[in-house]
This record gives structure tokens, C-alpha cells and sequence, in this order.
């Protein structure tokens, strides 16, 4: 560790700016656990060794770190004459975000922006990137403000509708309920929706926590607290990003509600996926 730890993951530091009126009634066995599920110490080993590196360059690292390859179709479906948002299922909650702006960044020389939760702030390489978010927070009130300053930007905005990473629902992993923000916001800004489908899933855990969790009756996104370790668990793999073609903001009219409108791209993101190989294949 140096003296300037900013860069670094402190899961005690986190929770007493997050929760301080609980942080010292969290059993210590608890925080261990904690640092342990997140990989605390092997991410931390990592962000010192990129410490200087920010943006596109930092998520090319990540890449590395993570050994995660992908294989691009329709990129010619990325056209460089507008700006645009892109819009993708969310199948894994780590290697998708990552890819995702690699290839984008990488693609239109960093200039993109993410709508993120704001917890990833704390990964200062990334923070060039983001449009944080924290929707319960004291910041909620200033969440409109923050996503049209985005969608103004001189940025592509790459979003992941649904907010949570995919659920598995009657044997089916799909996202939930997509959010109509994208829909409102580029008709508003007259950018196209560009739709992505990212092949790959978690592992059966993680389902099988979500589910139980949500039979439980309980609120707390306790199965995000696991996708740093899904997202180690799907370390050495090859994930599949297919584009399709822009849909035209003029598409969007009074013909169907916004929310519909999220639902028809929603539906038209698994349709790019249908002709690829089955998702199991990212286990």
C-alpha cells in the first residue's frame, strides 16, 4: 500500500462513509468475509500496478487482468457521423461493463460515457467514465441533473437498462423490467439507440441467491455484494458482443409509451442474440 490509497478497494473505509451509524455494529468476521468475496487484496495488488493509467487505458488493463477476449459482430453497425447511445442486456454485472467500454472507447477514442452505480466511483481509473448514479442516496435529487449532463455531452452513452445484472426466471437468464430513461432522453437529444447483445452468464450461485433472496422477501441487493467473484469466476473466457443496427430516435413516437418503446429494444437486444450459440457457452 502506498500513502496515497485512494485508488484502492477499502471495504472498512467504504462501509463507515456508506453506513456510518452501522458501521460499528458490523462483526468484524463480517467485514473479513467481505474483503475476502470481493478479492480485496488481488484487486488491490492490481489497481497499484495500474494506478496511473485512467479511462480507455485503464479498461484495456482490466481486460488483461481479467484475460477476457471477445469476438465483435456488427461492428460496421457503429457508424462515427452522430453521437448515439448504446443499450445492452446486462448478463454478468463485471466483464460486460468492462468489454463493453473497451470496445467502444477503443472504437470512438474514448468518448464515452457510462451511467454507473456510484459505488464503482471508488475505482478512480474508471471514474473518467462515469455518470454516477445512486438512486436511494442523498444524490437521487441530483440524478436528472447528472444524466442530462450526460446525454448533452460530446459523449456516446453506453447503458445497461435494467440496473441489475440479469436473473434467471423459469429456467430462463434474461434481465428484468428495462428502464424508459434511454427512450426519453435520446429522442430528447435525437440520438439513435444502438441495441448490444452480450453473450455470457453467472454461475448457478448467484441465480440461486437472487432468487432466494427475492423469496425471501428480502430488499438488500445482497447477490451484487458477489459479482466481483463472478466476475473472477469468469476470468480466461472469450464473451461474444453483437451490434445491431442504429434504430432511429424518430422511431420512438407517441405510437407506444416510453416504457413500451424500452421494452420493444429490449426485445430486439435478444433477437441478436438468438442467432449466436447458446448462452451456456460462457459458463
Amino acid at each position: 500500500m502506498t500513502q496515497d490509497s485512494d485508488h484502492l478497494i477499502d471495504i472498512d473505509k467504504i462501509l463507515r462513509t456508506k453506513a456510518p451509524k452501522h458501521y460499528k455494529y458490523v462483526p468484524k468476521f463480517l467485514i473479513s468475509y467481505l474483503k475476502k468475496i470481493i478479492h480485496q487484496d488481488e484487486l488491490n495488488v492490481f489497481l497499484e500496478e495500474s494506478k496511473d493509467k485512467v479511462g480507455v487505458e485503464f479498461l484495456d488493463a482490466c481486460m488483461e487482468f481479467l484475460d477476457a477476449k471477445v469476438e465483435v459482430k456488427g461492428i460496421e453497425n457503429l457508424p462515427d457521423d452522430r453521437l448515439l447511445t448504446f443499450v445492452s442486456n446486462h448478463p454478468l454485472g463485471g466483464q460486460d461493463g468492462v468489454a463493453l467500454g473497451y470496445v467502444l472507447g477503443n472504437h470512438y477514442n474514448g468518448r464515452v460515457k457510462y451511467l454507473v452505480n456510484d459505488l464503482l466511483m471508488s475505482v478512480r481509473g474508471l471514474a473518467p467514465l462515469f455518470i454516477p448514479i445512486n438512486k436511494t442516496g442523498k444524490q437521487s435529487k441530483d440524478f436528472p441533473r447528472m444524466v442530462e449532463a450526460g446525454f448533452q455531452s460530446d459523449n456516446h452513452m453506453i447503458m445497461f437498462p435494467a440496473g441489475l445484472c440479469s436473473r434467471r426466471q423459469n429456467g430462463v437468464i434474461r434481465d428484468l423490467q428495462w428502464s424508459k430513461t434511454f427512450i426519453v432522453k435520446s429522442v430528447q437529444t435525437q440520438r439513435d439507440v444502438v441495441p448490444i447483445h452480450f453473450e455470457g452468464r453467472n454461475s448457478d450461485f448467484f441465480y440461486n441467491l437472487a432468487n432466494l433472496c427475492k423469496k425471501l422477501g428480502v430488499k438488500f441487493n445482497i447477490a451484487m455484494i458477489y459479482l466481483v467473484d463472478e466476475m473472477m469466476k469468469n476470468r480466461h473466457k472469450t464473451f461474444t458482443i453483437t451490434f445491431g443496427k442504429p434504430i432511429p430516435w424518430q422511431t420512438f413516437d407517441k405510437s407506444k409509451t416510453p416504457a413500451q418503446w424500452a421494452e420493444y429494444v429490449k426485445e430486439e437486444v435478444y433477437k441478436l442474440g438468438q442467432n449466436q450459440e447458446s448462452p451456456e457457452k460462457g459458463k
